[in-house]
C-alpha cells in the first residue's frame, strides 16, 4: 500500500509540474499533420535535467512493487520503461493543447532514461537488491578475469569520451525552432517596444571571418564574397516596402497602430516606435532552418536608439514566438546591448546566459553592428574592428548550474568507476591504477575536448569539480558495499 501510494503521488508530480495550470484549449484544425507540427520543439539541457529528475521517483516506486513479484530484472526494466515513455507520451501530446507549454520529442526520451535511473537508484538503495549485485560482481567470472577487467575499463574511458561528445553538441544552434517570425522593433506579444532607428539589417548562415568583417566596416557596404552567402537582406531606407533583397525570406509588414511610414528618415532608415513596428508575413522557416543546421550566425544592422533609458530588454530585432521562447534576440537594456542565442544551455528563451555589451546606446548616433555565433563564441563588433567583444558560452555558464551540470556528467561515471574498482579489488596494482589516473581522467578529457572544440579557456576549476564528483561518489559507493559485507558477517 505504501509503495502504492508512493506511484500515485510520482503520477500526480508529473502531472502537475508538466501540465499546470491545466488551461487546454482546442483548435477546429486538428489533425495528424497538426500533431506533428505541434511536436516540432527541442530541448535545453536544463529540460534534460528537469526531465530525468522528475521520473525518477516515478522509477523508483515502480521498481518497488514489481520488487515483490518473482520476475528478472530486465523484464522490471522493461516494464518501467514502458511506464516512463507511456505517462510521458500522454503529457507531450497533452501539451499541444496548452498555450504555455511546448511538447517536445526529446522529453519522451529523457523520461524515460528517468524512470530507467529509479530502478538503479532502487537497488542501490534496497540492501538486498545491492549485496545481490556485489556478490555477482565478486563472485562471478568477470572478477577472475584481467581481460573482462581490461575490457569494462575500456567502456569506462568509451562513456567518458561519449560524454565529452555530447557536451559539444550543448552549444549548437540545433534545437532553434522553424516557426518563430522575424520581427523589428517589438516582441511577438507587443509588449517590448523599441523607439528608434534601423536602416538595414542582413542575415547568413555562417560565421564570417575576422577579414570579412573589417573589409565590411571600413566599406560599409556588403561584399560580393559575403553577399552570396545571405540568407536575408532588407533595407529599411525604401519607402515602397521592406522586400527581402535575396528573394528568400518573406516580406516585412507594418504592425502597430501607425497607418502609414512618413515618418522615414534617409539617413536613420525607418522609424520603430510602440505604435509601429515589423513582422514577417510568415516565419522566414528557411532562415531557421540553415542556422539549425550549420550552428552558425552573422547579423549585420545599422540602428540608432531614440530613447537611451529603454528597458526590457526593448527589442531591437528578435526571432521569437512569445517572450518565453525565441531563437535570437538583439535588444537595448538602458545603454547596454543586450543578446541571447538559443541553444541547449541557454534554453528555449536563450535567458539562462543572456549577454550584455556596455554603453552601445549611450548616445543617439548611427551604429553599425555585427555579431557572429560559431561553435559557442559570439563576437560583436561595433561602428569599427576595434570595438571589439568577445564571449564564450561555455565560459559563462552560472556556477550553481555549472554544478548541477557536472554532477549529472560525473556522478554516473562515479558508479561506474565504483563498480568497476570493486570488480578488480583482486588486483591491487590495477585498483590502484584506477584511483590514481581513472578519478582524474574523465574531467581532464572534457576539459581538452572543450578547450579544442570551442575556443575556451582551460579551467582548473571545472577539472576539479568533475574530478570530485567522480571520486566521491566512487568512494561512497564502495564505503556502503563494504558496510553491508560486514554487517552480512
Amino acid at each position: 500500500m505504501k509503495n502504492l501510494t508512493l506511484v500515485i503521488l510520482s503520477v500526480s508530480v508529473v502531472l502537475i509540474a508538466t501540465l499546470y495550470p491545466f488551461n487546454f484549449s482546442f483548435t477546429d484544425t486538428f489533425s495528424l499533420q497538426y500533431i506533428i507540427a505541434s511536436f516540432d520543439n527541442s530541448s535545453s539541457f536544463v529540460d534534460f535535467v528537469n526531465n530525468i529528475l522528475l521520473f525518477i521517483p516515478l522509477g523508483f516506486s515502480c521498481t518497488a512493487i514489481l520488487q515483490r513479484k518473482s520476475i528478472n530484472f530486465f523484464l522490471k526494466l522493461l516494464i518501467v520503461a514502458s511506464i516512463s515513455t507511456g505517462l510521458s507520451l500522454l503529457v507531450e501530446t497533452l501539451q499541444i493543447f496548452l498555450s504555455s507549454r511546448t511538447p517536445t520529442p526529446a522529453d519522451i526520451i529523457n523520461n524515460t532514461i528517468g524512470g530507467i535511473v529509479g530502478i538503479i537508484c532502487f537497488y542501490l538503495w534496497h540492501s538486498k537488491s545491492f549485496i545481490y549485485i556485489l556478490e555477482c560482481i565478486e563472485n562471478g567470472k568477470f572478477g577472475n578475469s584481467i581481460k573482462q577487467i581490461k575490457l569494462f575499463f575500456i567502456g569506462y574511458l568509451f562513456i567518458s569520451f561519449l560524454i565529452s561528445i555530447l557536451w559539444q553538441s550543448t552549444t549548437t544552434l540545433n534545437n532553434w525552432s522553424l516557426n518563430h517570425p522575424l520581427m523589428l522593433g517589438n516582441e511577438n506579444t507587443g509588449d517590448r517596444p523599441w523607439y528608434g532607428y534601423i536602416s538595414k539589417i542582413q542575415l547568413s548562415d555562417r560565421a564570417f571571418s575576422r577579414s570579412e568583417i573589417s573589409q565590411l566596416l571600413d566599406i560599409k557596404s556588403i561584399l560580393d564574397n559575403t553577399k552570396q552567402s545571405l540568407l536575408a537582406d532588407y533595407k529599411l531606407t525604401d519607402k515602397k516596402g521592406y522586400q527581402d533583397l535575396t528573394g528568400q525570406m518573406p516580406e516585412l509588414l507594418p504592425q502597430g497602430n501607425s497607418s502609414n511610414i512618413s515618418d522615414i528618415r534617409d539617413d536613420k532608415g525607418v522609424i520603430l516606435s510602440p505604435s509601429y513596428w515589423l513582422k514577417t508575413r510568415v516565419p522566414p522557416t528557411l532562415l531557421n532552418k540553415r542556422i539549425r543546421e550549420t550552428s552558425e550566425l552573422t547579423v549585420l544592422t545599422t540602428v540608432a536608439t531614440a530613447d537611451t533609458n529603454q528597458t526590457g530588454p526593448a527589442r531591437i530585432i528578435t526571432l521569437s514566438r512569445s517572450t518565453l521562447n525565441r531563437n535570437f534576440t538583439l535588444g537595448q537594456q538602458k545603454t547596454n546591448l543586450n543578446l541571447r542565442i538559443r541553444t541547449s544551455i541557454t534554453g528555449e528563451n536563450a535567458a539562462h546566459i543572456e549577454l550584455k555589451v556596455p554603453n552601445i546606446f549611450a548616445d543617439t548616433n548611427i551604429h553599425n553592428i555585427i555579431i557572429t555565433y560559431s561553435k559557442a563564441t559570439i563576437q560583436v563588433y561595433v561602428d569599427k574592428l576595434q570595438n571589439y567583444y568577445y564571449f564564450n558560452l561555455l565560459e559563462l555558464i552560472p556556477r550553481e548550474q555549472k554544478i548541477i551540470y557536472y554532477g549529472l556528467t560525473f556522478t554516473p561515471l562515479g558508479f561506474y568507476l565504483g563498480f568497476l574498482s570493486i570488480l578488480a579489488k583482486k588486483r591491487l596494482i590495477f585498483n590502484r591504477l584506477l584511483l590514481l589516473i581513472a578519478i582524474l581522467l574523465p574531467s581532464l578529457l572534457l576539459e581538452t575536448m572543450l578547450v579544442i572544440h570551442s575556443g575556451k579557456s582551460f579551467s582548473l576549476e571545472n577539472l576539479i569539480i568533475g574530478a570530485l564528483f567522480t571520486g566521491v561518489t566512487m568512494l561512497m559507493l564502495k564505503l556502503r558495499a563494504s558496510k553491508l559485507f560486514k554487517q552480512q558477517v
